[in-house]
Formats: structure tokens, C-alpha cells, sequence
């Protein structure tokens, strides 16, 4: 086993033998990190190794795990009866490189649907090419509800209304919710394998389309672990830009999803205002970084900005913002709706590591730009709280989130004083520059050239929740491998828990209420 090594971008990096991964995760859990993620690497002929990161919420101490693990024995002892998260991670790696989870309660597939091949693992070096997909082998796994007057609604994956695809199968009785369970991956793309052989600055364009709506957020947590790796430093200025940009990203979702909820209640005004009021933010959006949604803002080693953000646009809005939650509340039929509806307990969201204003309206405490900031955001920062964990709850912290976003904005602003960023140091790249001869991300690069200043791991608080990236660069200066855990893996899980006991004609305004990205889920 090698010595632990403390890398530059901060991260304690620990190996350990298979036979301790147990007592030492332990340890930490107990100790109050967070698992953060669950990564399974390639490394050709010499087997693989698994990385288990794990990050201190007061402290902003960073750990990582790392087994190796042979290649004619690839396992790991299970860390579900530990963590929540950390048995889903396992099945992902699974699914994807092949390494078993030894004792794993529940090891059936997660990403992979069934029409896949059981014995091809796509993350794998050696892997052919996609093979051709048949039907699905088996059926959907879920535990059956029975009893007198159980029925079932299968519904989705395709979806009336303009949403991405997911599967929920209800077990009823009347009306009442008694189980739910969700399906999704049907948009699994092969983001991570994406990534691989590209130039670090070739890979930000792909992390901000993860998902659509969280460009800053996605693109700003690559970055931080490709400077991480590479041992950039970034400008305050710069910083200053990252943190401004974050803002208006979770300004417009918010703006919206106000809106959105309240539509699911037959409220159609108050979202027809609300979606007035995200168009004018997507316009000085467009204004700021001559992208609606943002793109580009954020750059390796930096950050830029076409023009100043208009701090008085924002604080109209976020004015505007306040009456139209007003005007929302001020109905008893929305009071009624929100108010006791899908809630999600405390307790549940700490057990299964919720991320976001889900958790922070179910009384969690977790926010990444207090728990691992990159910038100091001044006084007029403070999380929001709820302590209900209804949809009134997940309402409630969006708007208060509005208000003090647009406050951030304006100090920021400030700090500023018309600079708009230095760009940083990106030394070009292209997508004719992926992989190796004749783009081959293949032949990018071999593992066991990566130095100690190769890996970063960043984790930032998008608008949904803390995003966090992992990246290893090789000798080559290209991607080896990128690991993406959007916020959504984390959430979408407590989705069927509060479902639980609330009507089906529920169901699409407490979805909206947590309104999880099933891209970013599925990657």
C-alpha cells in the first residue's frame, strides 16, 4: 500500500487494503464527513482501484479512500449497511466497470436497463464497442403492494407535459400513495466516458451541458478539479465572477420553479408572472455572458463576463418576486395544497444524504458555499432553513433563497466595480483534439503515468444542491477519467419516501416541489 498523500488541491488522499475499506469509511462517517462520492478507475493490466471521497462539512477536510483492487478479482466489500448513498454508488460501478460490491443488500442493476448485455461494462479500457441492444431481458423489479382494493398506475417514461423521461409505478388504494417507485436512466448518455482523452479546456463545454439548467454550477465544479489537478491558481476577481455567476443561475431556476409550483395547483398567474420574470433574467443572462443559460461564463483557471451584471435589474425582480409569493399565499386553496403535502422528515433526508433546499426545508443543515466555500461571500450570505419538509417547506426556501441570491448579487456587484473577470490561463484545445491519432479517447494517455498533482475534486452548491466533480488528468495532459455526481443521485430517492400517504393528484406538484434533474441523474 502506498503512504498518504496530501495533494494540492488539499485533498488526504488514503490507501487501504480491501479487508479495512470497512473501518476506515466507518470511521469517517462517524466522524461526520459526507460521502461524496464512489468511483471506479481502470488501470489497464494492473486491475483497478476504487476512490470513496468523503468531505468534512465544518471543517472542509476532503478524504479520499483508495482500494486496489486486481483485475481477476474485481470486488470490494460493500459500504451499503453503511451509507444510503454509498450502496446506489456501488451499483452505478457495477453496472459500468464490473467491480462487485461483496454483501451488497440489493444487488440488482441501476443505470444499466436490461436490454443492455450483462457482460459488457462500457467504463472499462478494453471494452468493444456498443453492442446491439435487444429487448428487455427481465421485468421491472419493484416490490409489489397487494392487499384489498391495491391497484397499480404505471406512468411515464414519456410524460405529457414538457419534462424528461422517468418511470413511477404507484401501488393505490383510493386515492392514497401507499408505495412509489421511480425508474430512471432512460436519458443515460455516457457523460463520464465522454469526457475521456479530451484536453481539460475541451471537457468544460460537456459539463455544462450535464444538465441544461445548471451550466454554471456543472462547469464551475470541473473546472475547480481540473485546477485542482493541475495546480491553477485562480484570481479573486475571478472568484468574485464564479460566485456572481452561481447566483444568477439559481436566481432564474428558483424564479421559475416558484412559478411551476404554483401552476401545479392551478395557479396559472402566478407562474404566467414568474415566467415573465425568468425571461428578463435570461435576457441579462444573455447580456452578461452572451448565453441565456449562462455558458462560457466560467473558463479554466478563471472566469469571464461580456458585461457588467445589472444588480437593480435583479433586485427588481426579486421585488417582484416577493408579491408574487405573496399573492400565492394569500390563497387558502394553495395554503391548503402546499401545507402537509409529501413531506420528507428530517431523519429521512439525513439517512439518505439529501443535497439542496430539499434537505434544507427538511431541517438539514448543508449548504457548500458555507461547507466548502472558494470564496468569501461577506454578510449577506445565510442559508435558508425550514424545518416542515412539506411543499410549503421546499417553496418557502426558494423564495427566501431568491431574495438573498439578488442581495449576493448586489455585493458582489460591488466588489466588482465594473471588472468582468480575466478569462484565466486556457490554453485553447479543440474537439479535434480528443483522445489520441484519430481521436481515439482510448488512446489517451496510460493510467500509470498520473502523477501526484494529477487529481481534483471540487464541490460546489449549484441551484439544486452540492455538485461535485472528480477529475484525473494523465501524462499525456488529458482527461483519464471525470466523475460527475450531480445533487439529483443524492435526492431523487427521497422523492417515493414522501410520497408516502399523499394523493396520487399530488404527485406532479410534490415532483415539482423537489423538481430533480433526471439528466443529471442519469449522466
Amino acid at each position: 500500500m502506498g503512504a498518504p498523500l496530501t495533494r494540492q488541491d488539499g485533498t488526504l488522499e488514503l490507501p487501504v487494503p480491501r479487508g479495512g475499506l470497512r473501518a476506515a469509511a466507518g470511521e469517517l462517517l462517524a466522524g461526520g464527513h459526507r460521502l461524496a462520492l464512489v468511483a471506479g478507475h481502470d488501470d489497464g493490466p494492473e486491475g483497478f482501484h476504487v476512490v470513496y471521497a468523503f468531505a468534512h462539512p465544518s471543517t472542509d477536510l476532503r478524504t479520499e479512500l483508495v482500494v486496489r483492487i486486481p483485475r481477476e478479482d474485481p470486488s470490494v466489500p460493500s459500504l451499503a449497511t453503511l451509507s444510503f448513498a454509498a450502496g446506489r454508488f456501488e451499483r452505478a460501478m457495477h453496472d459500468q466497470l464490473g467491480i462487485a460490491a461483496q454483501d451488497h443488500p440489493r444487488p440488482r442493476r441501476l443505470v444499466l436497463h436490461d436490454h443492455w448485455p450483462h457482460d459488457w461494462f462500457p467504463m472499462r479500457r478494453d471494452a468493444d464497442q456498443a453492442p446491439v441492444f435487444g429487448p428487455d431481458r427481465g421485468t421491472f423489479s419493484f416490490v409489489p403492494v397487494e392487499g384489498e382494493g391495491v391497484y397499480e398506475i404505471p406512468v411515464g417514461p414519456v410524460h405529457a407535459g414538457l419534462i424528461e423521461p422517468g418511470h413511477f409505478r404507484f401501488s393505490v388504494v383510493g386515492e392514497t400513495i401507499l408505495r412509489m417507485k421511480a425508474r430512471l436512466w432512460f436519458v443515460h448518455r455516457g457523460m463520464e466516458k465522454l469526457f475521456e482523452g479530451r484536453l481539460p479546456a475541451d471537457g468544460l463545454a460537456l459539463a455544462e451541458r450535464v444538465s441544461g439548467d445548471t451550466a454554471v454550477g456543472h462547469g464551475l465544479a470541473y473546472a475547480m478539479a481540473v485546477e485542482g489537478a493541475l495546480g491553477l491558481e485562480v484570481s479573486e476577481e475571478d472568484r468574485v465572477v464564479r460566485a456572481l455567476l452561481l447566483e444568477l443561475e439559481r436566481l432564474h431556476n428558483h424564479v421559475s420553479d416558484l412559478g411551476a409550483i404554483a401552476n401545479d395547483v392551478g395557479f396559472g398567474i402566478v407562474n404566467a408572472h414568474a415566467q415573465r420574470l425568468r425571461e428578463t433574467l435570461l435576457r441579462h443572462n444573455k447580456a452578461v455572458t452572451g448565453h441565456r443559460l449562462l455558458r462560457g461564463g466560467v473558463t479554466i483557471g478563471g472566469a469571464r463576463l461580456a458585461a457588467p451584471a445589472d444588480a437593480d435589474l435583479v433586485a427588481r425582480v426579486a421585488a417582484e418576486v416577493v408579491d408574487l409569493v405573496g399573492i400565492a399565499l394569500g390563497s387558502s386553496v394553495v395554503v391548503d395544497r402546499f401545507t402537509g403535502t409529501a413531506v420528507l422528515a428530517r431523519e429521512e433526508a439525513v439517512t439518505m444524504g439529501v443535497l439542496g433546499y430539499v434537505a434544507r426545508a427538511s431541517g438539514v443543515d448543508v449548504d457548500a458555499r458555507r461547507d466548502h466555500p472558494f470564496v468569501d461571500l461577506g454578510p449577506g450570505f445565510t442559508v435558508c432553513g425550514r424545518d416542515e419538509g412539506d411543499v410549503m417547506a421546499r417553496f418557502g426556501v426558494r423564495a427566501d433563497e431568491v431574495a438573498v441570491s439578488a442581495r449576493l448579487v448586489a455585493d458582489l456587484v460591488a466588489r466588482l466595480g465594473g471588472a468582468t473577470g480575466s478569462g484565466g490561463p486556457v490554453d485553447g484545445g479543440s474537439d479535434e483534439g480528443r483522445g489520441g491519432p484519430g481521436g481515439d479517447p482510448s488512446s489517451a494517455g496510460d493510467p500509470s503515468s498520473a502523477g501526484s498533482g494529477s487529481r481534483g475534486l471540487a464541490l460546489v452548491e449549484a441551484w439544486r444542491g452540492t455538485t461535485c466533480h472528480r477529475v484525473e488528468i494523465d501524462g499525456a495532459g488529458r482527461v483519464l477519467r471525470a466523475v460527475v455526481v450531480d445533487p439529483s443521485f443524492f435526492t431523487w430517492p427521497a422523492l417515493p419516501v414522501a410520497l408516502a400517504d399523499t394523493i396520487v393528484p399530488d404527485f406532479p406538484l410534490a415532483n415539482k416541489s423537489f423538481n430533480q434533474s433526471y439528466a443529471g441523474n442519469d449522466l
